[in-house]
């Protein structure tokens, strides 16, 4: 972690912007030069953390016919004497695994790896000893590669089985010390509603959703934040201690809105996109992009698929949205990172409700703000340094830097975005100090 304790950094001290996809079926249903591909393609596109499940049923087989337990036991690992990664021809589950890892680490990608999705955990498939000797397994074999990352939990309350998880969590950073461990929540919720004091809980992860604000109709009142997500990262900025937190899982590009419906509109790049700058402007470290048949390796040997899936994952990875969330991360490592905080005392006036908010955030002599629908923005200025400052319009979906003017840094100055008003005609204004 960062001294502040908001953001990450390389162990030399250079900031780590979490660019995050979920390929959750990666291990299951990828052959190895499938793998390749996917990968390569998410490097080139700039993400530097895949997510994946290890286990996502109970018990769990590969694409070769490769069994991970011996008779659906998490406390059994099937491991073959002898075999090694390196085999082309034969190997075990674990051998895969371990093959797709060390393939990303090349890559200069981490894998963010869920030891087991929830609702195996939930139905009582793993219970706390069988949960602390497969995470010891899991630690000890992994705790000397360099690009793991934990997520516990899965898609998951980690109010539902609160021991294993908890069990989980110690394991894995007792034996596995030098790796991060944050907690993977279902949807609507974060993992600091049950695990912001716990020691091993490195930095919180929040599950934004799928769904949009119509459909929230729970009692819950954090279900009525909606497609705010924003309002989770606030949340989790107010914690104490100060840890790390992202959207490790918004609503997903290509899928429909509410998860269950076929027939309901499917969210496109300009809602990831939103989701993004939301969140990040709003404190967050990083930001993780779904698309739905990539996060399910939607394959040509399936019976049928989750969500309405219609494309293959070999096609959907070419999906507009996860092109443009590099401009995300490249903006955002385009000036000092660890000194950036969020700040709406930058917008003048109200900051807007649903697809009207303004997002703001900024560093000691720069600062950004955030528009979804392209209205105008109306800034106070003065609040970084220098006399004057130089704006300019930063494009969400090419990354192009269009300048402004240079303006006396006091008072307040509105801005028209390019284009007209409507959702997706998504802007961030870039002012910079003029000394």
């Amino acid at each position: 972690m960062s001294p502040n304790g908001r953001y990450l950094m390389t162990g030399s001290g250079k900031p780590f912007f979490w660019l995050g996809d979920t390929g959750w079926l990666l291990f299951n249903k990828l052959k190895r030069e499938e793998a390749e591909t996917y990968l390569e393609d998410r490097r080139k596109k700039g993400f530097n953390v895949i997510q994946v499940m290890v286990l996502h049923t109970v018990p769990a087989i590969n694409v070769y016919g490769d069994s991970a337990l011996v008779k659906g036991d998490a406390a059994r690992p099937k491991l073959t004497p002898g075999v090694l990664a390196t085999d082309a021809a034969q190997y075990d589950f674990w051998d895969h695994v371990d093959y797709i890892v060390d393939l990303a680490a090349k890559k200069g990608l981490y894998m963010g790896l869920v030891p087991v999705w929830g609702n195996n955990v939930k139905a009582g498939k793993v219970n706390q000893q069988q949960a602390k000797t497969y995470a010891t397994f899991l630690a000890e074999r992994y705790k000397n590669r360099p690009n793991i990352i934990w997520l516990n939990g899965g898609d998951i309350k980690g109010s539902d089985s609160l021991q294993v998880w908890k069990s989980i969590g110690a394991t894995l950073k007792a034996v596995d010390p030098n790796h991060l461990v944050t907690f993977h929540p279902r949807g609507r919720m974060q993992s600091s509603d049950w695990f912001q004091q716990e020691k091993w809980l490195d930095f919180n992860m929040y599950q934004s959703g799928h769904r949009r604000y119509e459909q929230d109709t729970s009692k819950n009142e954090k279900l009525h934040y909606g497609e705010d997500n924003w309002r989770y990262q606030q949340a989790d900025y107010q914690m104490k201690p100060a840890k790390p937190s992202l959207d490790g899982e918004p609503s997903y590009e290509g899928i429909p809105q509410g998860l269950h419906d076929v027939a309901q509109p499917r969210w496109n790049a300009a809602d990831v996109r939103r989701y993004g700058y939301w969140s990040v402007f709003a404190g967050a470290f990083g930001y993780t992009y779904g698309q739905n048949s990539v996060m399910q390796m939607h394959s040509a040997f399936d019976k049928g698929s989750a969500y309405g899936s219609k494309e293959l994952w070999s096609s959907a990875i070419s999906a507009p949205g996860s092109a443009q969330m590099v401009h995300l991360k490249n903006l955002m490592l385009s000036r000092p990172f660890f000194e950036r905080v969020p700040d709406q005392s930058l917008i003048a006036g109200n900051a807007g409700q649903k697809y009207n908010r303004l997002l703001g955030t900024r560093g000691k002599n720069y600062a950004f703000v955030y528009t979804y629908n392209g209205r105008n923005l109306k800034v106070n200025l003065g609040k970084i340094a220098g006399t004057k400052v130089k704006a300019a319009w930063y494009s969400p979906r090419d990354g192009k830097t269009t300048a402004i003017g240079t303006f006396p840094n006091k008072g307040t100055r509105e801005f028209n975005p390019p284009g007209e008003q409507k959702d997706g005609n998504d802007w961030v204004l870039i002012l910079d100090s003029v000394s």
